[in-house]
């Protein structure tokens, strides 16, 4: 397939990219390159002849234009996004202004090329969500895809906000759409806000660990290359109009994946003293769902996938990746600036 990827130098974009590459398909990669886009995620695959890349941003609706009518793809795979939750609660205009009225603009575009088209059988239009959008779970249960939607934050609302729209550009217009919910991900590429590389990269410097509250919030971790896996997936087999919640079946609490972290960083780059004694527990943000936890069981049954990599063999990658690869983490980091979401 020739695959127009929104967000492609992004950590889960840029995972879907070079996979895509590398099962043989042609990638259009619209990136509009903000904070946390970098194009060196993509360096190997953008040497392939089957490779595009268009600088755009998604609430520009003439380029989405332009680049439709001058790539024609077959399917569209809708990754960007503003995504780190804390940014959402210092700053929520950029993620209803991207995530909401940017995903209107993608399904306007598509729906009027695919018309164009012919409203051809086989285009897809694939809407990559989140779990946070189903809220938060107390000590049991597991979300699934009739979850009712009751999402905690600005970036949770944005994203619950885009699914609707393209719910109801399948269900009104009839727009082929498929569409996805995961789980956290995590792995090599991971800008360096988020929880994994904020640890990593704060032990290596000596610094505080910063762990929200007592660090009990529970969330469940998917590799992002067996996500990229999984979206493929979807796009190529998935059921039109249908939701496919992505599960990584590795549930861990904050605070264990933390110490986890600091005793694989102890074993490979020891130092005078536990990395885990850098710990520091800090007031939690606003708003912290508790647990989050996908029943794998739809995408599991009807496409035959699951993931292949253990949060165990996956931890270890990832910060093998992140000592083997600081050229590429540490232009980023004044990029990611401090801690955010203390301000509401």
């Amino acid at each position: 397939m020739k695959l127009l990827i929104t967000g492609g130098a992004g950590f889960i974009g840029s995972a879907v990219v070079r996979q895509a590459i590398r099962d043989g398909h042609s990638v259009v990669n619209v990136d509009a390159l903000t904070y946390a886009a970098c194009l060196d995620n993509v360096a190997d695959a953008a040497k392939s002849p089957n490779y595009a890349f268009e600088q755009a941003d998604i609430r520009d609706r003439a380029a989405l234009d332009r680049i439709f009518a001058a790539h024609k793809p077959d399917a569209v795979m809708h990754l960007a996004a503003e995504s780190h939750v804390d940014r959402s609660i210092d700053g929520p205009k950029d993620f209803i202004e991207t995530n909401v009225n940017g995903t209107f603009n993608m399904l306007e575009a598509a729906r009027a090329y695919w018309t164009a088209q012919g409203k051809p059988d086989t285009f897809r239009f694939h809407h990559i969500s989140t779990d946070e959008v189903f809220g938060t779970l107390g000590e049991t249960g597991q979300f699934t895809e009739d979850t009712p939607y009751a999402p905690n934050s600005p970036y949770s609302a944005s994203k619950a906000a885009s699914d609707h729209l393209v719910r109801a550009w399948h269900e009104t217009y009839g727009l082929p759409v498929v569409m996805t919910n995961c789980s956290n991900n995590y792995g090599p590429y991971h800008f360096p806000e988020k929880l994994i590389p904020v640890v990593i990269l704060k032990a290596l410097a000596g610094e505080p660990i910063p762990v929200y509250g007592q660090g009990l919030n529970v969330r469940d971790w998917l590799y992002v290359e067996d996500h990229a896996d999984a979206l493929l997936t979807v796009v190529a087999k998935g059921e039109l109009g249908r939701s496919y919640n992505i599960g990584g079946e590795n549930e861990a609490r904050n605070i264990d994946i933390v110490t986890t972290i600091c005793t694989i960083l102890d074993e490979k780059r020891p130092k005078n003293h536990p990395y885990a004694e850098q710990i520091t527990f800090v007031a939690d943000r606003p708003g912290h769902d508790l647990r989050y936890a996908i029943d794998p069981e739809r995408i599991r049954t009807e496409l035959g996938w699951r993931p292949s990599v253990t949060l165990e063999q996956g931890l270890e990658k990832t910060v093998q990746w992140y000592l083997d690869n600081d050229a590429w983490w540490r232009p980023l980091q004044d990029r990611a600036g401090g801690r955010l979401g203390t301000k509401a």
